[in-house]
């Protein structure tokens, strides 16, 4: 029993080696630490079957999730960054851009699609924060207003879905721009009578909640999605006082008036649809 030798370099034993994962078939949630079959996490929304936490997804996730039949159409994919400040950090910013698209196959950090939610017309623009932690670039003001000028255009409701750290330093100026552009183009939304939802996820900080994500007719969230301007840490050292508990979740800002209500992914469609009935008849 104690006299075991270990001959040859490599061998593994149950107490000596940990046997590997394929990846790709299982998910382990950073919240609860279980493990599940990849499948099943995708059945449920991409949100982890043992306590719910509604794990970080991109737009085409949420396009699958939304439209009809996974069929939508993707609108001002020409539309592309510009290094107008030659700005280097790091890296030069066209390189980081191409880094980001290569690495996500994505265009920039948000996308527009196209296309019915239960039988309705609906305009969707949402933010991928795996691009430049879906930093608010001129590219995502200039995509968000072609889509409000086509949901104008053909008379179909907006829905704006968030998920960001906030305007993009490489653009400076440029980026903070994008704030007052936004908000003037909901406001000619607003004048042609068509609904504006927005979904803040997790996270939605910074100059994005600062403009076009708290200016919804309905302003909705994800559970637990920290929502907030400047961290929880500048806040605290700025005030000088501790913060009350949960500041900053979906949960605290509903119960402050900042929401009208927190939504299950897997009950999003079907309450956007609602929605879609319901203002489609006022």
């Amino acid at each position: 029993m104690g006299w075991f030798k270990r001959l040859r370099e490599g061998i593994q034993t149950a107490t000596t080696g940990k046997k590997e994962i394929p990846g790709g078939l299982w998910h382990q949630c950073t919240q609860c630490k279980e493990t599940t079959m990849m499948n099943e996490f995708k059945d449920n929304y991409r949100k982890c079957p043992k306590c719910d936490y509604h794990v970080r997804i991109g737009s085409r996730d949420y396009f699958e999730i939304l439209f009809d039949n996974n069929q939508y159409t993707l609108l001002f994919e020409e539309v592309i960054s510009k290094d107008l400040l030659h700005f280097v950090d790091t890296k030069t910013y066209p390189d980081r851009l191409r880094d980001a698209q290569r690495k996500t196959g994505l265009t920039d950090a948000i996308s527009v699609g196209e296309g019915l939610v239960q039988g309705h017309g609906l305009v969707i623009a949402c933010m991928d924060f795996s691009f430049i932690g879906g930093s608010m670039g001129s590219v995502v003001g200039e995509r968000i207003v072609r889509a409000i000028d086509r949901s104008i255009q053909t008379k179909t409701p907006f829905l704006l879905i968030s998920k960001s750290g906030g305007a993009r330093m490489m653009e400076s100026a440029f980026s903070l721009m994008q704030m007052a552009k936004t908000a003037a183009k909901l406001t000619q939304l607003a004048k042609a009578r068509l609904p504006y939802f927005s979904l803040m996820t997790d996270p939605t900080t910074g100059g994005v909640t600062a403009s076009y994500s708290m200016l919804g007719d309905i302003n909705m969230s994800e559970p637990c999605a920290l929502i907030g301007f400047a961290g929880p840490r500048v806040i605290r050292e700025t005030i000088k006082r501790d913060l009350p508990e949960g500041f900053q979740t979906a949960e605290f800002l509903l119960d402050k008036g900042f929401l009208d209500f927190i939504v299950n992914r897997k009950d999003l469609k079907g309450r956007l649809a609602d929605l879609l009935e319901m203002f489609k008849n006022a």
